[in-house]
């Protein structure tokens, strides 16, 4: 009877009475880590479940993965061992979810190897729980950069964790986000005994750890104007001067014709000195591009600068629009709310330029691939340049030696429909001696930066609470609401419109250059020298490509 009962008390206890061994051998060991990955310029939370348990010693991975993800489990296997954690041999599952997501990149190698060593019971999981971890493991254990980090600090930080682990290469870039901790990982076990230390005292923690200091966005170092490129050094060129001023005021897309030597890829340079710097909003917008790119060094210390990007007329299309198997921004996502330069614009391959088009209507690129659809900005202002000919000298016909043919075949380089978005055309005629010469110092970027500060400062009280930022911005709809013309100013634009064969967009756009000008002279409504100045920026294109 005493035998009977003990079987079954130690059959309760989970102990067999053929085999005397704790329940806890066949226990599962399960544990999860919080991650991310990039999807466009937003990042999406990925949780690593990690599972070992006894059988055929094995590690498996699975959850939609890329074969740089499925690689990770060599470099991971190799970096705990050169780590010196030995670990038992048994069944390894690792799981990426959620499962419709396609994950690529090296980003997953610490969260991984976080996971397996608190499944075996190397970290205790609550030290796991509120940390969201991203980094390449080397082979050695050593942590390195990835890709992206901004992206992932803000999506952290919108999921409710205030403590993100990343490599210490990019701690200033995930230091950006405000009222997040950031944990910064040198290798292996330095990780597992940083989150120790800060899991038992992070006042302690931030107190050993002056790296880890919260970071504001208004107080990162803001790069000099380059110096190099001031209107000051532009000699002469009083209207292409004023047409750089107005395109800056509105954020214009303007075109510059103009013969070789002339002064136009000196004016593009000079027009990215005279832009105000960037809100807070447009800097963190902007930095979210340029991590996902590798590149945050080249805004580390600028980011109220507006970029300015001016690719060779060699660029692919998946270089200006952005592409690729793992889709990546491209030049004109780079250039978002900055400048974007196109010198020599003729020699652009067709399909690069009328890819263009859409993005300046909406202000976005969208890429559909098969692992989704990827959304990038792309408010740029759009300055392009180019010859009026092959020679260049064109319509100057005692100079040109081009046949009508060869200057229709230049000037068709460039659809219609593109050319119809350029606000401002302005003919860019080569400088006389007197006015190189000339003693009398010209006007700097910093005295015309002022008056530009000025008019987008009211252009934005206009548009308060409409989301409206510019001029140039001002939809079709609204155009009428926010465009109010005196009597003669409407009675010119409506003799102009068939006059010189206005589109519906030209039309509007016109309105918006003189609204714009209106705003630098403090007029409340367009009045008649605001169109006739806005109408000549419209009809020299007409003048060159209407030639007979």
């Amino acid at each position: 009877m005493v035998s009977l009962w003990y079987n079954k008390f130690i059959f309760f206890q989970g102990v067999s009475a053929h085999n005397p061994k704790p329940a806890q051998r066949e226990a599962i060991l399960y544990s999860i880590v919080s991650t991310a990955i990039v999807c466009g310029i937003q990042s999406v939370l990925i949780q690593v479940e990690a599972d070992v348990c006894d059988g055929m010693p094995a590690f498996e991975m699975v959850g939609v993965l890329s074969s740089e993800v499925k690689e990770a489990k060599e470099r991971i296997r190799a970096a705990i061992r050169n780590s010196g954690i030995r670990l038992a041999p048994k069944k390894i599952t690792v799981n990426l979810y959620p499962a419709d997501i396609r994950k690529s990149g090296t980003v997953f190698d610490l969260p991984i190897a976080l996971a397996i060593l608190a499944a075996y019971g190397r970290i205790p999981q609550e030290y796991l729980d509120d940390i969201l971890f991203a980094g390449e493991i080397g082979l050695n254990g050593e942590i390195r950069s990835t890709q992206g980090v901004l992206p992932m600090v803000l999506a952290a930080q919108e999921a409710g964790k205030k403590v993100v682990c990343v490599p210490r290469e990019n701690i200033r870039e995930a230091q950006i986000v405000k009222g997040v901790t950031i944990l910064p990982g040198d290798n292996l076990n330095q990780v597992t005994e940083l989150m120790q230390a800060f899991f038992d005292g992070p006042e302690k923690f931030m107190e050993n750890e002056p790296d880890n200091i919260d970071n504001n966005i208004e107080e990162t170092g803001k790069k000099a104007q380059n110096a190099d490129f001031d209107f000051a050094f532009i000699h002469g060129q009083k209207i292409l001067k004023r047409a750089c001023e107005i395109a800056a005021s509105g954020r214009h897309n303007m075109l510059m014709l103009g013969s070789p030597g002339a002064g136009k890829t000196m004016a593009a340079r000079a027009i990215a000195t005279i832009l105000p710097p960037l809100t807070e909003e447009e800097a963190l917008e902007l930095a979210r591009v340029y991590s996902v790119m590798g590149m945050f060094g080249q805004r580390e210390m600028n980011f109220r600068q507006r970029p300015y990007r001016s690719p060779h007329h060699t660029i692919s299309l998946a270089g200006m629009a952005g592409g690729g198997t793992i889709p990546k921004p491209g030049e004109i996502s780079l250039a978002h709310k900055g400048v974007l330069f196109l010198d020599e614009l003729t020699e652009f391959a067709k399909p690069v330029l009328e890819t263009l088009r859409q993005p300046l209507e909406e202000q976005e690129i969208r890429l559909v691939r098969k692992s989704g659809t990827y959304f990038y900005p792309a408010d740029v202002m759009l300055i392009g340049a180019m010859n009026p000919c092959n020679c260049g000298y064109f319509p100057d016909r005692n100079r040109c030696t081009c046949s009508k043919a060869m200057i229709e075949r230049h000037l068709n380089k460039l659809s219609r429909p593109l050319i119809d978005r350029m606000d401002i055309c302005v003919e860019v005629s080569r400088p006389r001696l007197k006015e190189l010469t000339a003693k009398q110092p010209e006007e700097s970027s910093a005295q015309i930066r002022k008056r530009v500060e000025r008019t987008q400062r009211l252009q934005r009280e206009r548009f308060a609470g409409t989301g409206i930022l510019y001029n140039s911005r001002i939809p079709s709809s609204a155009v009428e609401e926010w465009c109010v013309m005196e009597t003669e100013g409407e009675t010119l634009m409506h003799e102009s419109f068939e006059r010189l064969k206005l589109t519906a967009r030209g039309y509007y756009r016109v309105l918006r250059v003189a609204r714009t000008i209106a705003d630098m002279e403090g007029a409340k409504k367009i009045g008649y020298s605001h169109i006739c100045e806005s109408l000549l920026y419209r009809s020299i294109d007409r003048k060159v490509w209407d030639w007979e």
